[in-house]
């Protein structure tokens, strides 16, 4: 990602709507799995450090991240979260069958080779270990995101399903998430392409009030998401194991 965008992703994922409520998607997965303390976590692409603001949160002390960026280290560094490795999730620097939870959460987009990543992931992994991830979905819903993003795509749901699969991975669930949101958000962007304003990040299109419904509208999402499994979405919620 632009420095840029890394700045504004730090500057709002404590409270932002969005980052928000997918750490209550993520902590609500974890909490299913009921792991240990204790258990060895890697989060690839930590970003500005928001999932290792849930993890803390969580309780889990076992924890590093990874990202390609000096920034992203930095920023996890001032908020004083885990110790942040630089590294490409390609080349993960870590000995094979040695974490036990590892997550990707919109990681997998921005990398050209997407099977290399998650066939280095598994290579970590420990048998039996787990692997959260999340990738944006349908292509019709490219954004300005998408673009200071620097990603290379996005999926659907069973191609990259399919994916996963061939890495080594069994599915233990997938479904699409942020479905509530899924119009006013093509809508929105269809309009910001149209007019391609210079902002870092659509972040940063957001006050007190809109922040606020928002959250609501999500919280609601996530909570239906997994039961429902709705057709589409914004996002893809998939939970791995290696066998």
């Amino acid at each position: 990602m632009k420095i840029s965008t890394y700045e504004a992703e730090s500057e709002t994922e404590e409270l932002h709507w969005w980052f928000v409520g997918r750490r209550k998607l993520f902590g609500k997965v974890l909490s299913d799995l009921d792991l240990p303390p204790d258990t060895k976590i890697l989060d690839v692409g930590s970003s500005a450090g928001t999932n290792l603001r849930m993890l803390a949160d969580l309780g889990y002390g076992n924890v590093k991240g990874l990202d390609l960026s000096p920034e992203a280290q930095r920023f996890c560094a001032e908020k004083g979260f885990a110790e942040v490795l630089l590294g490409d999730v390609r080349n993960i620097p870590y000995a094979d069958n040695s974490v036990d939870l590892v997550l990707a959460t919109d990681v997998i987009e921005h990398v050209k080779e997407d099977d290399i990543a998650l066939s280095e992931i598994f290579r970590t992994m420990k048998t039996g270990g787990h692997l959260l991830l999340t990738v944006p979905a349908f292509q019709s819903l490219w954004g300005i995101q998408d673009d200071v993003g620097q990603h290379k795509r996005r999926y659907k749901k069973k191609s990259f399903n399919a994916l996963v699969k061939t890495s080594g991975f069994d599915i233990l669930e997938s479904y699409y998430f942020n479905y509530l949101l899924f119009a006013p958000i093509w809508i929105t962007r269809i309009i910001l392409n149209l007019f391609n304003p210079s902002i870092p990040s659509e972040t940063v299109i957001n006050n007190k009030i809109l922040n606020s419904l928002l959250l609501k509208i999500f919280i609601a999402d996530i909570m239906s998401a997994q039961i429902i499994r709705p057709p589409f979405g914004v996002s893809i919620l998939t939970l791995a194991k290696k066998p």
